[in-house]
């Protein structure tokens, strides 16, 4: 699972305890002559100077190619927030995704950090799209011009959120929604044989989460699914899902709901 929950920024030193690959200073060994070697710690310090700072850092574990895997960075800007009228409060965020085996251009991608209850989601919109940059002739200033366009088009979310809060839907929506939201987790094979109680699945857990509009709706569904907080049968058996601790499927589940729950508004 992604870590969007810190309020705190991580010093240079806890981003290397935790994602030694961010400092890898030379490329993988088998990358062609052309590839073009930036060290994410050249972003994290190019970001710093545009006012974002690290809260989140992770790495894939790996067996092989050690140092060079992909990673994670999670930027946020103190000083870029949404505060909903009704005390919601939103910290927009930057995600980052590199890797030093030549597999993966540096990867952009927008997120919001949720105080009321420390949740995380990917914005998915088609303004909101994936923002790449190749290592090959990057500059501070190709930077800047990518992260002031993300900042502009926050707009847009504030937009998606309101609409989503004054969308109010029946118990029959939100059970159809919650049985698409599996989907993306899981495969359509896989809910053929799962039994799952899609009313648990649209339960509160808290009671900021209690309204029954599709900004609450998703928050509610998103937050189970992410953390595995919910139980199905299959052979019998209860099962307890597990928590996604994979960033990219964490990206991926995140991205797709979202987009789900504009559709339905």
């Amino acid at each position: 699972m992604i870590d969007l929950t810190s309020k705190d920024f991580l010093s240079k030193e806890q981003i290397k305890e935790q994602a030694p690959s961010v400092f890898t200073n030379a490329p993988a060994s088998n990358v062609s002559k052309h590839y073009t070697h930036i060290p994410t710690s050249v972003i994290v310090d190019d970001m710093e100077k545009l006012g974002w700072k690290v809260s989140g850092v992770q790495e894939v574990k790996a067996r092989k190619g050690v140092g060079f895997q992909k990673h994670l960075i999670v930027f946020r800007n103190p000083d870029v927030v949404i505060n909903g009228d009704d005390g919601d409060t939103v910290f927009p965020q930057v995600l980052l995704t590199n890797s030093h085996d030549g597999k993966n251009a540096f990867t952009f991608t927008a997120g919001l950090f949720r105080m009321v209850c420390a949740n995380g989601l990917v914005v998915s919109t088609k303004e909101f799209e994936n923002v790449k940059m190749r290592h090959m002739g990057y500059t501070f200033k190709d930077l800047q011009v990518k992260i002031r366009e993300m900042v502009e088009l926050l707009p847009i979310t504030v937009e998606s959120m309101n609409k989503m809060k004054a969308t109010e839907i029946g118990e029959k929506i939100a059970l159809k929604f919650a049985k698409n939201a599996l989907t993306t987790r899981f495969t359509k094979d896989q809910i053929k044989v799962f039994k799952i109680d899609l009313k648990q699945l649209i339960q509160p857990v808290r009671t900021e989460d209690a309204g029954s509009d599709v900004w609450s709706l998703f928050n509610v569904i998103q937050e189970k699914l992410i953390t595995g907080d919910f139980s199905y049968t299959m052979g019998g058996k209860i099962r307890k899902a597990r928590e996604i601790k994979n960033f990219s499927q964490d990206i991926d589940v995140n991205k797709k709901l979202f987009a789900m729950a504009n559709e339905l508004v």
